[in-house]
């Protein structure tokens, strides 16, 4: 298991303990933990008891647990206090505004234990009775719930792909000689995804008994020779196929997806006198087989060219995949440098010198440390003698590192009416300023979109920082005329920021692509609050590569040399 999901284990715990009413100083120590772990820059399930021991905050029975989940893939602890409740009721704790605290209120008085009972209480008038709670916090839980229904089944990207790959380990261990190979929504780089789909390629009717007794599996929903369904703790439901090798690429393009680009490509086939399905490509005359082993032989068998996985949503991959126009995608090994993090100056985990020796560990060439202007007091953010001694500090660090450039700046917040959050004499003596929302959501489409086209107005923005706010799963994105906001940054030079905060990854494919038609340069940056997060980046670039962007669309793929003079403040 890797530092996230020993993590997300514990802190699972935390809540559970919290939602019993345990004592706090055992709740937070669980907690401490989870953001221990989470942060850790090394693998802790390759550490032995002692060297967990030296952790902060573990001791001896958590490092125990660690090397419990390390060695077996559950917690015992764990499944025990999951007994305890009703297995809906953790989803409670993913509506935006509900902690542990709220739970255990509509559990103990309401005996609440679902979404959907939440739900009906809200829409029933039954919450605002409870004491503490009201009508405005009974409003707010409703429209976190409709949110969240929205997205029912849904599962972040990265988490899809750490369950994924946690499930494949598990088989690829007991059948080495089969290949495993996730398809889906996961393969497409989707935002979220949906059910997790494998093909076994190779493998026989055994795999089957295998992946139904996987510890993880809640509930088996179908069971057979080629085919078995299981829903795995989370919520997620998760699909083994087997495949013969002879169909592997045909199975691969099959059950890849979008079902809108495998209609067309089904159609296509038909109109070429062939049938296309997960065995193959077939003739239709004589029912004999064209191709089927590899994807690429599907595509070029039907005059395409090879469409990556992330392009298959019927946008236009089709037409230009005929005329062999097909972009080379951005990839994480493009990425010379990360524009967008925080230390413990302001609201980070890790320090300025451990997120530098991180991203040199990296093989970054540059990074942007970015900590936030004074707005965020939550975060503890800079004024302006803060932000300027703060950058002496980065500027400082220059020249420790070989090879590694460290840019001082800042993420500024835009405030309710556009102005920035820091005096313009004080931006200017920075190397780079991101500019964001990080207040006042609610505000409505046209005063949202004025703020932000008001703050690019300022010659020393040189990023618009996760432009539209959404936490996925949990928030949607502010009201704004994305389409008045890129047009604003193509005419000031200002670029515009994928963040690849997992529950961010913002701006989305559509929006990314709009702004790389308009000329907007786009930048891929982690948004790190911790020397963990700073591997995130191949998150956004599978947005970035979703919206079809090439090396020369993303602005961090470049010298820290270009970089500099490509920024909005160079064209001053």
């Amino acid at each position: 298991m890797d530092n996230r999901q020993i993590a997300q284990v514990f802190g699972q715990i935390a809540d559970l303990l919290e939602i019993k009413g345990e004592n706090a100083f055992r709740t937070r120590a669980y907690r401490t933990a989870a953001d221990t772990i989470n942060a850790w820059g090394d693998a802790v399930a390759r550490l032995d008891d002692t060297q967990l021991r030296e952790l902060p905050g573990i001791g001896k029975d958590l490092a125990a647990k660690i090397r419990e989940l390390a060695d077996t893939g559950v917690c015992r602890y764990h499944q025990e206090l999951l007994r305890e409740f009703p297995p809906t009721i953790l989803d409670l704790l993913r509506l935006q505004g509900v902690g542990p605290k709220t739970v255990a209120l509509l559990y103990t008085t309401l005996n609440i234990r679902s979404v959907d009972e939440l739900a009906a209480a809200a829409r029933a008038g039954q919450l605002r009775e409870i004491k503490g709670m009201g009508a405005k916090k009974e409003a707010l839980i409703l429209k976190a719930v409709d949110e969240r229904q929205k997205d029912a089944g849904r599962h972040l990207l990265p988490d899809t792909a750490s369950m994924s790959a946690e499930v494949v380990s598990y088989l690829r261990e007991r059948a080495p000689a089969v290949e495993f190979i996730p398809v889906g929504s996961l393969r497409r780089g989707c935002e979220t995804c949906g059910d997790l789909d494998i093909l076994a390629v190779g493998g026989d009717a055994s795999l089957m008994d295998l992946f139904i007794t996987h510890p993880k599996v809640e509930q088996v929903l179908a069971h057979g020779d080629t085919k078995s369904s299981v829903r795995l703790l989370g919520g997620y439901q998760a699909d083994l196929r087997l495949v013969p090798p002879a169909s592997r690429g045909a199975a691969m393009q099959y059950f890849t997806g979008s079902k809108a680009h495998n209609i067309v490509l089904r159609d296509r086939a038909i109109q070429r006198g062939f049938k296309l399905n997960e065995y193959g490509l077939f003739r239709v005359d004589d029912e004999s087989k064209v191709c089927g082993e590899t994807e690429e032989g599907i595509y070029e068998a039907l005059g395409l060219g090879w469409v990556e996985p992330e392009l298959r949503e019927n946008r236009g991959e089709i037409e230009a995949a005929v005329e062999r126009r097909l972009p080379r995608l951005v990839s994480t090994t493009d990425l010379r440098g990360d524009l967008h993090m925080h230390t413990t100056a302001t609201d980070g985990r890790d320090g300025l010198e451990a997120m530098a020796a991180a991203a040199y560990r990296l093989g970054h060439s540059y990074i942007a440390v970015t900590d936030h202007s004074k707005a965020l007091a939550m975060a503890n953010g800079l004024d302006e003698p803060r932000a300027l001694a703060h950058a002496a500090r980065i500027r400082a660090l220059n020249g420790r590192f070989d090879g590694l450039t460290l840019l001082a700046g800042i993420e500024c917040d835009i405030l309710p009416d556009g102005r920035l959050d820091l005096a313009d004499d004080c931006l200017a003596q920075l190397d780079i300023v991101v500019a964001s929302v990080h207040s006042h959501f609610s505000q409505d489409e046209a005063e949202m979109t004025d703020r932000i086209l008001k703050a690019l107005e300022s010659p020393w923005v040189d990023v618009l920082g996760h432009p539209t706010g959404r936490l996925l799963l949990k928030r949607d994105g502010v009201r704004l005329n994305v389409e008045q906001v890129v047009t604003a940054a193509a005419a000031h030079g200002v670029a515009l920021e994928i963040n690849c905060q997992v529950d961010r990854l913002d701006l989305n494919d559509a929006h990314a692509r709009l702004a790389r038609e308009r000329g907007v340069r786009l930048v891929i940056s982690t948004d790190a609050h911790s020397v963990t997060a700073l591997g995130n980046q191949r998150w956004g670039v599978s947005m970035a590569r979703r919206a079809w962007a090439t090396l020369d669309d993303v602005l961090n793929t470049r010298t820290v040399e270009d970089v500099r003079a490509k920024l909005r403040r160079a064209r001053r």
